[in-house]
C-alpha cells in the first residue's frame, strides 16, 4: 500500500468552461497517481436530463477530456470521470466513450482498458416497484413517488457511490467513464480502492470535487492536487498565485449545501463536524477528523428525474419611459390580463424578469430605494406547442410596448420602448419530477458495467 496517494482535479465541471491549461500542466508535472474529474450534476438544472442533452459544448468537453487523457496515458495512471456529459445518462456516457476512442486513435494512445457504467434507471422498473407497494421516499419535503409523477418523467438516473468506480479499478481499468455519480465518490473511490481510511477518503472527495474553488482567490477552472495519507488530507493549488488556506478550505466544504456538516452517500454518511483545518505550508491546508458512519440497515440510492413542462419562447423588451418604469408592476399585471383574455381556457405560462428593478438578489439589494432610469424585461412564454408559446410571448411583448397596454399609463411607442421585432425560440422547459431515494439490496444493483480494450 502507498504511504500517500495524490489525485489531480483540473476543474469543477469538465467541459462547462475549458479549464486553464497552465495550472493543469504544472500539476501534471508532479506526476499524480490519478486524474479525476466530475462532469455534471443537478446544479445544471432539469433541462439537460429531461431533454437528454448537454449544457457543456462538445468542443469544450473534448478539450478537457483530451488533455486529461493525454497526461494520464503518458504517465500510465488511471483517469476517472463521473456524471459524464452533465447528466450521466446513457447517451452522455456513450458520448464520452466515443470521445475517448476518437482521441486514442488521434494520438495513438492504445492499448489501454476502458470501463464504463450506466446509471439510467428504467421507468418500467420503477413502475413495477410502485405497483408492488414499494415506497420510494422523497427528499427535501417531496412526497413519496407516485405513478402520476413517474408518468410526467422523461428519464431517471441513479446517483452512484464509490462502488462502480472501485469495481472498475478492480477490473484493471485505465480509463473509467461513469454515469451519474456523487461528486464526492468520484474522488473518494481511488483512495478507498488503494486502502486508505474511508473517512479520510470521503473527506478528500468533499474538498477536491470543485478544483480550486477551495483556494483563494477561488476559481473552479484551475487545477488542485489532493493528497491522502493514513492520517490526513492535504489540498494544494497549482496556480502560483493561489493558496489553500484554512479559511478557504473550511469555507468551501460548507458551501452550497443544506446540511453542510453531513453528506449522505450510498452506504453511509460523511460527518465533517469534528474536522480540523491546519495550515500545512504556505499553499497547502491539512484536514483531519472526518468520520464516516455506515448505513444502518438497507442501502439507499438517490434517484433524479425530470419531466417536460412545455415548449418555450423568449422576448426582450427595453423601457426608458419614467411613467412606465414607476408603474411597472401595474403595467405587467395589465399585460398578463390581456393575454389571459385572449387565451382563456388554454394551458400556458407567462413569466418575466425585470432587470434594473432589483431583480438580482432582491433581498440583498442595497439600492432598493433607487428607481432605475431604464429597465429590461425578459419574457418567457411556455405552452404545449411551439406555435402557442411563440404567440403568447409575442403578444405580451407587443402589449408592453403598446400605447394602450395600460389605461393608467400613456406614452408614445417610440423612441421610449425598445423591443426586438420577433421573439426567440428557447429550449423546452423541464422540471424536477423525481428527487427521491430507493432502497436496494446491493450498492451495484442499479449500475451496469461494461469494458473493452482500446487496441
Amino acid at each position: 500500500m502507498k504511504q500517500q496517494l495524490r489525485i489531480l482535479c483540473p476543474t469543477q465541471h469538465l467541459g462547462f468552461v475549458p479549464f486553464q491549461e497552465k495550472s493543469f500542466w504544472t500539476g501534471a508535472q508532479t506526476l499524480p497517481d490519478y486524474y479525476c474529474c466530475d462532469s455534471g450534476g443537478n446544479t445544471v438544472g432539469p433541462v439537460p436530463l429531461g431533454s437528454d442533452t448537454s449544457v457543456s459544448l462538445y468542443e469544450w468537453q473534448k478539450h478537457d477530456l483530451e488533455l486529461m487523457l493525454l497526461a494520464s496515458r503518458k504517465q500510465g495512471v488511471p483517469l476517472i470521470i463521473g456524471s459524464s456529459g452533465d447528466t450521466g445518462t446513457n447517451s452522455r456516457v456513450d458520448l464520452f466513450v466515443d470521445l475517448v476512442k476518437r482521441l486514442a486513435l488521434k494520438h495513438g494512445l492504445a492499448p489501454f482498458k476502458v470501463v464504463y457504467f450506466y446509471s439510467q434507471v428504467s421507468k418500467d422498473f420503477l413502475r413495477e416497484k410502485l405497483e408492488q407497494g414499494v415506497v420510494i421516499k422523497g427528499l427535501d419535503e417531496h412526497p413519496p413517488l407516485t405513478l402520476e409523477a413517474l408518468d410526467q418523467t422523461e428519464r431517471v438516473v441513479a446517483v452512484a457511490g464509490v462502488h462502480p468506480f472501485v469495481k472498475a479499478l478492480e477490473m484493471g481499468a485505465d480509463v473509467i467513464i461513469g454515469g451519474r455519480s456523487s461528486d464526492v465518490a468520484i474522488f473518494a473511490s481511488p483512495a478507498i480502492y488503494e486502502g486508505f481510511p474511508e473517512p479520510l477518503a470521503y473527506a478528500l472527495g468533499r474538498v477536491l470535487e470543485s478544483a480550486a474553488l477551495c483556494a483563494e482567490p477561488s476559481s473552479p477552472n484551475e487545477t488542485v492536487i489532493g493528497a491522502i495519507t493514513d492520517e490526513d488530507v492535504r489540498i494544494t493549488p497549482m496556480h502560483p498565485q493561489q493558496r489553500c488556506t484554512i479559511d478557504s478550505v473550511a469555507g468551501y466544504v460548507l458551501y452550497n449545501r443544506p446540511q453542510p456538516l453531513h453528506e449522505y452517500l450510498v452506504g453511509g454518511m460523511l460527518d465533517i463536524s469534528e474536522c480540523q483545518y491546519d495550515q500545512y505550508d504556505d499553499n497547502t491546508t491539512r484536514v483531519t477528523g472526518a468520520a464516516f458512519i455506515p448505513s444502518n440497515g438497507k442501502i439507499q440510492v438517490k434517484l433524479e428525474g425530470a419531466g417536460k413542462i412545455g415548449e418555450r419562447f423568449i422576448g426582450i423588451v427595453g423601457l426608458k419611459v419614467p411613467a412606465a418604469i414607476q408603474q411597472i408592476t401595474t403595467l405587467l399585471e395589465s399585460v398578463q390580463h390581456r393575454v389571459e383574455e385572449y387565451y382563456s381556457g388554454k394551458e400556458y405560462q407567462l413569466l418575466w424578469n425585470v432587470y434594473g428593478d432589483h431583480e438580482i438578489f432582491p433581498d440583498h439589494d442595497s439600492c432598493k430605494d433607487q428607481t432605475s432610469h431604464e429597465i429590461c424585461i425578459l419574457l418567457e412564454g411556455i405552452a404545449e406547442t411551439e406555435q402557442m408559446a411563440e404567440e403568447i410571448t409575442l403578444l405580451a411583448s407587443r402589449h408592453i410596448t403598446s400605447t394602450h397596454a395600460c389605461d393608467k399609463i400613456l406614452w408614445h411607442t417610440f423612441p421610449g420602448p425598445l423591443r426586438i421585432q420577433s421573439v426567440l425560440p428557447a429550449p423546452p422547459l423541464y422540471k424536477w419530477t423525481i428527487q427521491h431515494t430507493i432502497v436496494v439490496d446491493h450498492p451495484m444493483e442499479l449500475f451496469e458495467l461494461h469494458e473493452f480494450m482500446m487496441e
